[in-house]
């Protein structure tokens, strides 16, 4: 899988100051905060929560300068799209995140319902979207287009999660799609991680390592995906599935659940839990000054929760 590499005029951010008295934090107020959504499991054509979660994005969004969006699965309910003409792309995307402050580049992940589709459709949108990008599968955002030191790296999880076998060996025989094999999906990543030079690293894919959700964390990526976002010091692992929003702590990487962009399951505390919630809504993350801020903002934008986010080291 390639780079994403083109290159987007992105509109500046608005200064962000963290709060004061954070240990080993050199503050410079002259210098750009970068901030950025993420959100997953929303395409309801408005339905549910959607539309609340959406409005309140284009707020805090606008409040943050957010640079851009990272989608983390599940990008259409109940079954995808067919084509880049489905009408789902305008019912549940174009006409539902229509704020001024949200027409800037969205990173997406292919979520298990995303599957039950065509997921190819989502890959070619990106050739008529200003904003939607998915150039493969799985690929990188390189920090050369991004507005900060920070390199995305967008898993395919399906293929790779406990709770995918059985739908991808049904939609296979049906003719539906290939099944991407892991073991070159997680080559790729390692390699891929091995080469950054950015001081950030996020990594983002539709199903949870580790969660309190009813769907729960992953074996299978606690077993192949973990080692690796330890081994190349990657601080954030985003993901969605489990209808909540999370911050949990395990080893040195913070794995944040955003799958709430419609609506909310069932949530519970497990080892590492930093914030669980059962609420529709979205995080927020602003760099600044050697640290990462994180947010949690439901679907009123009331602010949730928040944390910083320090520098991990492989």
């Amino acid at each position: 899988m390639s780079t994403f590499n083109r290159r987007t005029v992105l509109q500046s951010g608005a200064a962000f100051c963290l709060a004061a008295g954070l240990p080993g934090l050199a503050l410079a107020e002259s210098r750009p905060a970068t901030s950025f959504l993420a959100i997953g499991d929303w395409g309801r054509q408005g339905a549910r929560d959607q539309t609340a979660v959406a409005r309140a994005m284009g707020r805090a969004a606008e409040e943050l300068g957010s640079r851009f969006v990272l989608s983390v699965g599940d990008n259409f309910y109940p079954a995808g799209v067919q084509s880049v003409d489905d009408p789902n792309w305008k019912e549940s995307f174009e006409d539902v995140y229509t704020a001024a402050s949200l027409q800037t580049p969205w990173y997406a992940a292919l979520g298990n319902h995303d599957y039950r589709g065509k997921p190819k459709a989502q890959i070619r949108y990106s050739a008529r979207s200003k904003r939607w990008n998915m150039p493969n599968r799985y690929y990188r955002v390189d920090s050369a287009d991004l507005p900060a030191d920070l390199d995305v790296f967008v898993l395919d999880t399906t293929p790779m999660a406990d709770d995918a076998g059985e739908t991808l060996m049904r939609l296979a025989s049906w003719g539906r799609l290939s099944t991407p094999k892991p073991s070159r999906q997680l080559s790729w990543l390692d390699a891929q991680l091995s080469q950054s030079r950015a001081t950030w690293k996020v990594v983002v894919g539709h199903h949870p390592i580790h969660s309190g959700g009813r769907h729960g964390g992953s074996a299978v990526l606690a077993q192949d995906v973990e080692p690796l976002l330890e081994k190349h010091g990657v601080q954030v692992y985003i993901c969605g599935h489990d209808h909540s929003l999370q911050h949990i702590r395990a080893g040195g990487t913070h794995h944040i659940c955003s799958g709430s962009g419609a609506s909310a399951g069932d949530v519970s505390h497990i080892d590492g839990t930093l914030f669980a919630a059962a609420r529709p809504g979205f995080a927020t993350f602003t760099l600044q000054a050697g640290a990462m801020r994180l947010g949690f903002r439901g679907a009123d934008g009331a602010t949730l929760y928040e944390a910083t986010i320090g520098q991990h080291k492989a």
